[in-house]
């Protein structure tokens, strides 16, 4: 190697991953309580984002995140699972006012506190959940350093876009372990542009065509009227109650987030060649399922893998790889296997099964045993 491959290698850890690349995808403040295992997400936030708000608690963080983005800012903060069930009715709250945030979810072992020096991938129903009446959230899982990279700056741009939170879905071991990085492997970040309604008189919220998005229009617009409310509202802010305008409206919500999900659906797929047994797998396990599937090919074995990238909505495109296969194990580090049933239901068919440990990592010698012995 050269000096100049030698200075282009640095030692980093996932925190610093995520929080530069939101701010170079045009994030422009930070808001948080500090919380384990997310804390190092904070301190460096802390040092890279252009306005930086130690909020009292996770409640008030939502408030003044909500207060960022009406004003046309794209705020951003980091909490685990005690702190995200605090933020959930704010989370709500700029769902309905159609806020752009994203917020980083970095899970550890529960339940309530838990252990927070143990990590774990047991959110995933919580975040399933998160929105009243079943309504879509837009989440995003990293499963390498470059996802840390490109999924964090998607994660701004789909917030922009469609104007709506975003979750990025990590874990303990993810954004506290450090690695070596060849900087030359992340590629230049675009800075979202954010589109400005730019009509006469008031704008509505009816959506914007077949992106279902209204254009934007912050709280400091000084020459037209801007209306946000949390409560249900008709396509100009008026509340309506239970009008089918206004329940339009909400319905309206979901919509935008489902039907543009082709546009944000992101997976890695390594299939073999007359293989029948397929990994599905996601975040900081995804590592041991790519060296289990080396290990199985390298036995003789046939196998191939999905990486979920886009956690939710769930993307119809993981239905129908799953369905080319005669067996599918999904390989996640929570008890009950949450993304297996959100995806097959309690009660899965034979073909799906599920490779789960609680309160530890799974192995690559796990997955590779499951697969061979079951």
């Amino acid at each position: 190697m050269t000096t100049q491959d030698y200075a282009s290698i640095v030692l980093t850890n996932s925190s610093q991953l995520i929080v530069e690349s939101l701010a170079r995808a045009g994030a422009d403040s930070f808001v948080g309580y500090p919380i384990t295992p997310a804390n190092l997400l904070y301190l460096y936030a802390s040092k890279r984002f252009r306005i930086f708000s130690a909020a009292p608690d996770e409640i008030t963080t939502l408030q003044l995140m909500s207060g960022y983005a009406a004003a046309g800012r794209i705020p951003v903060t980091a909490t685990s699972f005690p702190g995200y069930a605090l933020m959930i009715e704010g989370i709500n709250m700029a769902v309905m006012m159609e806020l752009p945030m994203v917020i980083v979810l970095v899970q550890r072992l529960g339940p309530a506190t838990g252990t927070a020096t143990l990590g774990a991938q047991g959110d995933i129903s919580l975040l399933q959940g998160t929105i009243s009446g079943g309504l879509a959230l837009p989440a995003f899982s990293i499963s390498s350093p470059l996802d840390c990279w490109e999924l964090s700056a998607e994660a701004v741009e789909v917030a922009v876009r469609h104007r709506t939170p975003v979750v990025i879905f990590t874990s303990k071991d993810e954004v506290m372990t450090k690695y070596s990085l060849d900087l030359r492997t992340l590629r230049p970040i675009s800075r979202v542009t954010r589109a400005e309604w730019g009509g006469n008189g008031s704008g509505n919220s009816d959506g914007n065509g077949q992106s279902l998005v209204p254009p934007f229009l912050p709280v400091t617009c000084r020459d037209r009227q801007v209306r946000f409310t949390a409560s249900t509202h008709d396509a100009h802010g008026i509340i309506q109650n239970a009008s089918p305008e206004g329940l339009n409206n909400s319905v309206r919500l979901h919509k935008k987030v489902v039907e543009n999900l082709p546009e944000y659906t992101h997976y890695d797929l390594d299939e073999q060649t007359g293989a029948d047994t397929l990994i599905v797998s996601f975040g900081i396990t995804a590592q041991a399922a790519r060296e289990a599937v080396i290990r199985i090919r390298e036995s003789g074995g046939q196998v191939s893998l999905l990486v979920v990238k886009t956690l939710l909505p769930i993307p119809k495109a993981y239905y129908e790889i799953c369905a080319r296969y005669g067996r599918v194990f999904f390989a996640e580090e929570n008890l009950t296997g949450q993304y297996r049933q959100l995806m097959f239901g309690a009660t899965s068919p034979e073909q799906i099964r599920g490779i789960n440990q609680f309160g530890k990592m799974i192995t690559p010698e796990t997955i590779e045993k499951a697969v061979q012995h079951a």
